[in-house]
């Protein structure tokens, strides 16, 4: 069976286990994972791609994306407002979509971060206006040929019953809670290498009811399937948890079955020390997303405190509305300098933000067979070029997120190229393109 040889990398950054770093190594790809690393690998029927001068690093991994919002980039209105504000600007711009703008949006969106060196993202969708549906978003996935995770998102508490999106765009919960049995049971494959696992993910608690929040776990539970949503994003979030639940986000979570290592919470940058604290001890996840708290002014995550609990961290681009761009890369620097500014120039490193963007996503969304450049490992890789001009003059080609490229050249994800030469394989981007364009210039008049 054809295969694929990786040929004189010259840095290899593993994030295996011990950290190993491999200068003018071979990487042997068959049949999805990765079965050999060395020096001088016999090239055994293989197709040879040489990666002289390149750095080579695990596929990148987005653990928050709302996929659908490439569609809304740089809308006016919403460009200075904080995240209610953002959200009520937008919310009847989104009510008009439809199958067509989910899907060519989720295409838009996956092809800009497999560019970034992502090969897996979960993505969460939490609105479904005239006809659209999960589907539409998977189907993008198969196209693109990217890992992907998708929630099944929803909103159910209207404008008329005291939340914050309009009726329009809200579900009945029994509703809700049959659409998800619906895609588990088509699309969700609990198997190692999985190309598609669902998630279960009412879209945050200013917009569904504690009954959904609670029956929206037991499912997830009985299904055996991850649980997410947003948690204490800024200051207005937790306000309104205070007014109307009485607690702390973290309380309300924890009351309502919203924590433990199935469960992955989107934001988090108002966690105090108690809430680090309880994720740690029950092993609930953060999906970080620094340049959209920028974007949104929401605040810096206490990423630094929360690893230091031993809380397991990834990274999350968020939706192109609340950053405008869906680079991976360029979210792992970001993480790392925030910190920086935080806590000061030793906070964190190069390689521990990009630990974070790999191991630490893998862990997040469950996939312990992710993440990582090891012996049956998934052959998910990015391939990056370290010969242009901003990494000229670097002593150092392992700290991409210092001096490196932010676009990769070569993808593979499950040993299959989705980009090669810097350019997307597996669909015609520039039509792509074009028809998102024609889409947000219909939605713009």
């Amino acid at each position: 069976m054809a295969h694929t040889l990786i040929r004189r990398a010259e840095v290899v950054l593993t994030m295996d286990d011990t950290r190993r770093e491999l200068a003018g190594a071979d990487i042997r790809l068959r049949d999805g994972v990765i079965s050999e690393i060395g020096t001088g690998l016999a090239t055994d029927g293989a197709e040879v791609l040489l990666a002289d001068g390149c750095l080579v690093t695990p596929g990148l991994i987005n653990t928050h994306h709302h996929l659908y919002q490439s569609l809304t980039r740089a809308v006016p209105g919403g460009q200075d407002a904080l995240l209610f504000g953002w959200l009520k600007t937008l919310y009847p711009i989104w009510a008009r979509f439809g199958p067509e703008e989910m899907r060519i949006s989720a295409l838009t969106g996956l092809a800009e971060l497999a560019l970034s060196g992502c090969t897996m993202s979960a993505d969460h969708l939490y609105l479904y206006p005239n006809g659209a549906r999960l589907d539409d978003t998977i189907a993008a996935a198969g196209e693109i040929g990217l890992r992907f995770h998708p929630t099944r998102g929803a909103m159910s508490i209207g404008q008329s019953d005291g939340g914050l999106p309009p009726d329009a765009l809200v579900e009945r919960e029994a509703d809700i809670l049959n659409d998800c049995i619906r895609v588990i049971d088509r699309f969700h494959d609990p198997r190692p290498g999985a190309m598609v696992q669902v998630g279960v993910a009412p879209c945050s608690p200013f917009s569904v009811s504690r009954e959904l929040m609670r029956d929206a776990a037991l499912l997830a539970r009985d299904k055996g399937v991850r649980l997410h949503t947003h948690l204490a994003e800024n200051d207005e979030d937790i306000a309104y948890s205070q007014a109307q639940f009485g607690c702390r986000p973290g309380q309300y979570a924890e009351d309502l079955g919203w924590t433990g290592d199935d469960v992955w919470h989107a934001h988090c940058v108002k966690l105090d020390a108690g809430e680090i604290d309880l994720f740690a001890r029950s092993g609930t996840g953060v999906a970080h997303c620094p340049c959209s708290n920028c974007r949104l002014g929401s605040g810096i995550a206490p990423v630094r405190a929360m690893r230091d609990a031993g809380v397991r961290v990834g990274l999350g681009v968020d939706g192109s509305a609340s950053n405008d761009a869906g680079n991976l890369v360029a979210e792992a620097r970001q993480a790392m300098l925030l910190q920086r500014v935080a806590r000061g120039a030793d906070a964190m490193s190069a390689r521990e933000a990009l630990e974070i963007a790999t191991r630490g996503g893998a862990a997040v969304l469950g996939r312990d067979d992710c993440g990582q450049i090891a012996l049956g490992k998934r052959a998910d890789l990015a391939i990056w070029d370290m010969s242009g001009i901003e990494v000229a003059g670097s002593w150092d080609k392992a700290a991409l997120l210092l001096a490196g490229p932010s676009r990769v050249r070569d993808l593979f994800v499950e040993g299959r190229q989705v980009v090669q030469g810097g350019q997307v394989t597996t669909i015609d981007l520039p039509m792509v393109i074009e028809a998102q364009n024609r889409l947000a210039t219909r939605l713009a008049g």
